[in-house]
């Protein structure tokens, strides 16, 4: 099956040798995933503003794939003090509770800058049709 791998263009895309996502037939897997934008962190002290602009950015990622949110089916997020989650999950359920995806939520988390709060990947699979 052929690979692509898809690039935000993020700087640590490159120093760390990763792609934010890669599809390979209809699976379409996205990197760990923060609020950096053009270089800069994006809601500094504000988790919910941060999960905004990472669902933007893993959708984008999932879009050049060839995939949509509604293909999602399980993600995980990372949240560097668990006591955000009631600020986290509310943006969650807007973006993602239409079509219920396996979670997983893991608090108390070093990330690789200390004013990132969270981190979110996922998986996805094109064309998945839901049963509900």
């Amino acid at each position: 099956m052929p690979r692509a791998n898809i690039s935000t263009g993020s700087v640590y895309e490159k120093k760390v040798g990763y792609s934010r996502a890669v599809r390979i037939g209809q699976h379409v897997a996205v990197a760990g995933t923060t609020s950096m934008k053009d270089g800069s962190l994006v809601g500094v002290d504000n988790p919910a503003e941060q999960t905004r602009v990472i669902l933007d950015t893993i959708t984008g990622a999932l879009h050049e794939a060839g995939a949509g949110v509604d293909d999602i089916i399980r993600y995980r997020v990372y949240l560097t003090d668990v006591d955000h989650w009631p600020l986290v999950a509310p943006v969650l359920s807007e973006r993602l509770g239409h079509i219920r995806p396996a979670n997983t939520l893991i608090g108390g988390v070093t990330l690789v800058d200390p004013q990132m709060l969270v981190e979110i990947e996922a998986d996805a699979i094109i064309d998945a049709v839901s049963v509900d």
